[in-house]
């Protein structure tokens, strides 16, 4: 396929699309929208945002068409080797999944508005952007010429978002031959002045690199691109790609809260290059991108990569003790204030992502893949280091994973998962799966038992508000500091993390 894509001139906030399909050899050709995007676990049916819909031949002439499911549209060939799809697809909303555009910013998510070709998804794609000339475009996608985007296949395609503006900031550095991009737009406070200083970012956001390529050995892109939009108002949304993530902040007047957000969300997302992106479900591979993946394993998705974000910020020094531990406590209460007892295991709410899994839901169903999952993963990181006085840890599980699966590229199946896990631990994990995995037992207890070994405990108050304190025990901080692989940053003490400005945005 052939895109291109401009700001339509008849409908404000409507993106243009033509779609050329060359050497067709068939009498039908079947062409299907998504009608979900990796990293959202929904159905969300593209779809209902196009307005116009038309399939041409290479003379410009009105081939026969006809919808045969909601994104699905069958075109009668009439014996043509080419044709063209000219629709428009409505573009006003922003957020990490979507596409907008007005006169100052193009941004796409390609997922959103390609369609392909039954049996032709594995071809190459390029995608031209009507744009001037000197707008930069930030992109995971080879440019061939300025405005020229090239991608080896339509998986690459869709997994790779970009932002054209002439209002686009960039910082760059270099670790261990990979180049990274941070791409910010929008980020000036009302009066003008930088929301963020390029500086800091570039030794902040290098050294969280540093630690999440020592941990699997290597990166799996020769580039990474952070494209980030800052809004006026309060925002917090990151979602994976390829080589890139797409990151919506605000408020742009937030100040260091902003630049704590964006930190927080940029060390999950790279976290996600290995996993998701590459250590991925079996369920996953490939993207069917019709109907519904079921998958049981987004708590190691999701959860495992909401545990490694924050703590690589601690192992880097980016975060200091406090400031971890606060984000520890932001962790706790959003699982165990909302959904502690909750009904359904964090199996049965991977599964249940697609039905309801954004959604807030009805009261104590399903859990949080991320923070149950985080905590989950915190246990079993914990459990591994004290039965091995850390000589081993989560990290060897993960390093594992990408050996057999993510450099590989194969699906993994729960039980891979679990036979990773125990080799790792060297011993059966039973308990383990049975109480954090598939049952719906509240955590506090067993949570609290890992917790004391490193000198921290929880505790509710009379108004069952939920309360990460630390013991001050000096054996407990020395375990601390090797589970955050790094000496600690502030003077032991007994009492109650610090808890102003615990809620990110």
């Amino acid at each position: 396929m052939r895109y291109r894509i401009a700001a339509d001139a008849d409908a404000p906030h409507y993106l243009a699309v033509e779609a050329d399909l060359d050497t067709i050899t068939t009498q039908t050709v079947e062409l299907q929208l998504p009608a979900w995007r990796p990293g959202r676990y929904e159905l969300q049916h593209f779809a209902k945002n196009i307005q116009r819909f038309q399939v041409v031949d290479d003379t410009g002439q009105p081939l026969p068409f006809r919808k045969i499911a909601k994104d699905r549209w069958r075109v009668e060939t009439n014996g043509v080797s080419a044709l063209t799809v000219r629709y428009n697809y409505y573009a006003n909303i922003i957020n990490a999944g979507t596409s907008f555009v007005d006169e100052g910013l193009l941004y796409v998510n390609p997922i959103n508005l390609c369609l392909y070709a039954e049996g032709r998804i594995d071809e190459e794609c390029t995608l031209e952007l009507d744009i001037p000339a000197d707008w930069p475009v930030a992109c995971g996608l080879r440019q061939l010429a300025p405005g020229v985007l090239w991608a080896r296949d339509y998986y690459e395609l869709v997994d790779c978002p970009l932002m054209a503006s002439p209002f686009i900031q960039e910082v760059s550095y270099e670790v261990q031959g990979v180049l990274f991009h941070v791409w910010i737009q929008g980020g000036w406070r009302t009066d003008g002045t930088d929301s963020f200083d390029p500086e800091r970012i570039r030794r902040d956001f290098s050294q969280f690199s540093v630690k999440q390529i020592e941990l699997y050995g290597e990166f799996p892109e020769k580039e990474y691109h952070f494209l980030t939009i800052v809004l006026p108002t309060a925002f917090y949304h990151g979602v994976e790609h390829r080589n890139s993530t797409m990151l919506v902040l605000g408020p742009n007047d937030e100040g260091e809260g902003l630049y704590q957000d964006l930190l927080g969300v940029s060390s999950h997302e790279l976290f996600h290059a290995w996993n998701i992106i590459r250590i991925r479900p079996a369920e996953l591979l490939p993207y069917d991108f019709t109907k519904e993946n079921y998958f049981t394993t987004c708590f190691v998705a999701e959860g495992v990569t909401t545990y490694y974000g924050d703590l690589m910020l601690r192992r880097s020094a980016v975060f200091n003790d406090a400031a971890y531990l606060k984000e520890l406590q932001v962790m706790f209460k959003r699982h165990f204030e909302t959904s502690g007892r909750a009904l359904q295991s964090l199996v049965e709410s991977s599964w249940d992502l697609w039905l309801d899994g954004y959604e807030k839901g009805v009261p104590d169903r399903k859990v949080s893949v991320y923070y149950k999952g985080a905590i989950a993963a915190l246990i079993l990181d914990l459990h591994i280091r004290r039965r091995t006085n850390h000589a081993r840890s989560l990290d060897d599980v993960m390093r594992t994973m990408w050996a057999q699966f993510g450099k590989p590229f194969l699906g993994y199946t729960l039980d891979d998962y679990r036979a990773v896990t125990e080799a790792v631990a060297g011993e059966s994990l039973d308990w383990y799966y049975d109480l954090c995995i598939f049952g719906n037992q509240p955590l506090e207890a067993k949570l609290n038992e890992y917790l004391a070994w490193v000198s921290l405990r929880i505790e509710y108050d009379e108004s069952h508000t939920i309360h990460l304190l630390e013991t001050g025990d000096e054996a407990g901080l020395l375990q601390r500091a090797k589970w955050f692989g790094a000496p600690l940053t502030q003077e032991p003490h007994e009492g109650a993390v610090a808890e102003e400005n615990l809620e990110r945005t």
